[in-house]
């Protein structure tokens, strides 16, 4: 079993978690680790497991997704998050990704462009479902034109990183480009979106692109 492709599932949907296992078991790169029918029993199960990704129910009972996300990111977990759900609401979608989520994707996907999802998140790229995108950038668009936001006040190194977030790579991947550690990484990101008002890095990716920002020029 190769390392770096832990999943745990929180989903208070048992067939679904089921569906989601068996689909899982076929990729044998792939392990599930964990599952959880709760909020609350997912964070718990997230820091006893540490898993390198997590499919997040949205709209549970107690304890919901958002919330849920919000108490894993606060735990400090290095994790990638991904909302795997019904909903295709544009406010569902923003309120996902500004708590710090690393991807949305819709339950009635394809089986095999889930696993490909999957992978793509494990090796560090951002995942939003096709017909989602739009909404998105419509959404940090208009927010944006209400704000003012102009990538030209960052430094030269948090455009690159800004770059970086554009490209969906994961903090490490951004690093090993750049040559830079980890936490300087970190920094970069938390300094640049202080400064460009955004609380989440692919809130900041998908301004950059639909304002038509080119970072690092």
């Amino acid at each position: 079993m190769s390392e770096g492709n832990r999943i745990l599932i929180i989903d208070d949907h048992p067939l679904f978690r089921k569906g989601v296992s068996q689909l899982i078991a076929m990729a044998p790169h792939l392990q599930l680790v964990g599952e959880a029918s709760s909020g609350e029993q997912g964070v718990e199960e997230a820091r006893k497991l540490d898993p390198d990704l997590i499919l997040l129910d949205l709209h549970m009972k107690s304890m919901n997704g958002i919330d849920t996300l919000k108490a894993i990111r606060d735990a400090g977990l290095d994790c990638r998050v991904v909302i795997l759900t019904v909903s295709d609401n544009a406010d569902d979608l923003v309120a996902a990704i500004r708590s710090g989520a690393d991807g949305y994707l819709l339950k009635d996907m394809e089986p095999e462009d889930l696993l490909a999802a999957i992978d793509q998140t494990l090796n560090g790229s951002t995942v939003i479902g096709e017909r989602l995108n739009g909404l998105l950038a419509r959404a940090i668009r208009d927010e944006a034109t209400a704000g003012q936001r102009d990538s030209a006040t960052l430094t030269r190194r948090e455009q690159e990183i800004l770059h970086g977030l554009v490209q969906g790579l994961s903090n490490k991947l951004i690093a090993r480009n750049l040559d830079i550690t980890d936490a300087t990484v970190k920094v970069h990101v938390k300094n640049l979106l202080k400064k460009l008002g955004f609380r989440s890095r692919l809130e900041a990716a998908v301004w950059a692109v639909a304002s038509s920002g080119k970072p690092g020029s």
